[in-house]
C-alpha cells in the first residue's frame, strides 16, 4: 500500500511559565492508503497534540522541536499558514471530540457543509454544490437530507451533529482523516453507529484514518494497526491482532487488564498504579518504570529502544532484551 504519511523522530514542546513541556517525544509513525491507525493511551499522553502537529493547529506557545512530517512524499514540517490552508481539506481533515465546538450554531447544517465544498471548489455552480451537500449528508447517514439542509445544529441530536461534522471533514475528499476521540461525547449506542459509519466510509472512500482514543473497545472495532502512547512516546506498535492477542509492553498489559470485559465477577477492576509523570522534566530512563511492577534496574537509568518482535510488531521495553528475565503477559484476548 502507498505510504501517505510518515512521521520521523517528531518532538513537540510547549513553552509555559513553569518550563518546557515535552508533549511529544521522538515519535515515528507511518500511515498507508486505506488503513485505520489507532493511537491509544491515557489522557495527557500526547495523542491529540500529535494530530494537531500534523494539521499545524497548535497553540502559539507550541513548536516542533525536531523531526519531520512527510505527507504524500512532501516534507511539510516548516509549512506556514498559507501553505497549510491549501492542504487542509484536500489532503487531510480532522473530526474533533465535541461536534458542538466544530459547528457554528448560527448557520444551517447544509450551509456549513456547502462552505467546506466551496472552499476547495470555488468554480462549482450553486446547484452542483447543493447536490454535493445532499450526497454527503446521505453518505454519512443523515436521513431526509433535503429537509434537514436548512436545520440548525441545535435541531440535531449528538449523533447527527457528529455525522454532520464528518460530512464537513469529508466534503473535499481528503486523503487522510484525523479523528480525535470522535465518539467520547456520545452514548454507547450512538458510539457504535458512528464507529460503524467511520469504518464504512473508510472502505468506500479509501480514506486513510488516524483514530485517537483511550477506549480499547473502540480501537478493536475499527482499527487495522495500533500505536500505544505513553508520556509523549510510542511504546508499542503493531496490528490489532499483535496488540490485543500478543501485547509485549507492560503499559499495554495494564491497559488491557483495566478493561471491564477482562474483570472477574466479584473482583475489583484493575487500575494501573501511580500517576503519569510530568512532561516538564520527564524522568530518566523509561517514563513508565515507576508504575511498572516488572521494571528492571536499567529502566530507571536508560530509555529502552524500540525492539522488533515481528515485521509488524514493535515495543520499547527492556523486557524484550535477550538478557532480561522471561515474563508471561498477565492478559488474554478481549475479542
Amino acid at each position: 500500500m502507498k505510504e501517505l504519511l510518515e512521521i520521523k523522530n517528531l518532538s513537540v514542546s510547549f513553552n509555559t511559565l513553569k518550563g518546557e513541556i515535552q508533549a511529544v517525544r521522538d515519535v515515528s509513525l507511518s500511515l498507508h492508503e486505506g488503513e485505520v491507525l489507532a493511537i491509544v493511551g491515557e489522557s495527557g499522553c500526547g495523542k491529540s497534540v500529535l494530530c494537531k502537529s500534523i494539521m499545524k493547529l497548535l497553540h502559539d506557545n507550541a513548536y516542533i522541536k525536531s523531526g519531520s512530517i512527510i505527507v504524500d512524499g512532501v516534507d511539510i514540517t516548516h509549512y506556514g499558514r498559507k501553505d497549510m490552508e491549501r492542504l487542509r481539506g484536500r489532503v487531510f481533515s480532522m473530526v474533533f471530540q465535541d461536534p458542538m465546538t466544530s459547528l457554528n450554531p448560527t448557520i444551517p447544517i447544509g450551509e456549513q457543509i456547502a462552505e467546506a465544498v466551496r472552499v476547495h471548489n470555488p468554480k462549482m455552480k450553486k446547484a452542483e454544490v447543493y447536490e454535493r451537500v445532499i450526497s454527503m449528508m446521505d453518505l454519512v447517514g443523515i436521513p431526509d437530507a433535503e429537509d434537514r439542509y436548512k436545520l440548525y445544529p441545535y435541531s440535531f441530536s449528538g449523533g447527527m451533529r457528529q455525522r454532520s461534522v464528518m460530512a464537513i471533514a469529508l466534503a473535499s475528499e481528503p486523503k487522510i482523516l484525523l479523528a480525535d476521540e470522535p465518539t467520547t461525547s456520545l452514548d454507547v449506542t450512538i458510539q457504535a453507529q458512528i464507529l460503524d459509519l467511520l469504518k464504512s466510509l473508510q472502505k468506500k472512500l479509501l480514506t486513510a484514518t488516524i483514530l485517537v482514543s483511550h477506549d480499547l473497545g473502540v480501537v478493536s472495532r475499527v482499527a487495522d494497526r495500533v500505536a500505544v502512547m505513553y508520556a509523549g512516546k510510542i511504546v508499542e506498535l503493531g496490528t490489532v491482532e499483535d496488540i490485543f492477542y500478543e501485547p509485549r509492553h507492560p503499559y499495554t498489559w495494564g491497559l488491557m487488564r483495566s478493561l471491564p470485559s477482562l474483570a472477574k465477577k466479584g473482583q475489583e477492576l484493575y487500575t494501573i498504579p501511580g500517576m503519569p509523570p510530568t512532561l516538564i522534566n520527564p524522568p530518566k530512563g523509561d517514563a513508565f518504570a515507576c508504575r511498572n511492577e516488572y521494571a528492571l534496574a536499567i529502566d530507571y537509568e536508560e530509555m529502552p529502544p524500540m525492539f522488533k518482535i515481528s515485521d509488524t510488531h514493535y515495543a520499547a521495553t527492556w523486557l524484550l532484551d535477550e538478557r532480561a528475565p522471561k515474563i508471561a503477559p498477565p492478559v488474554g484476548s478481549i475479542r
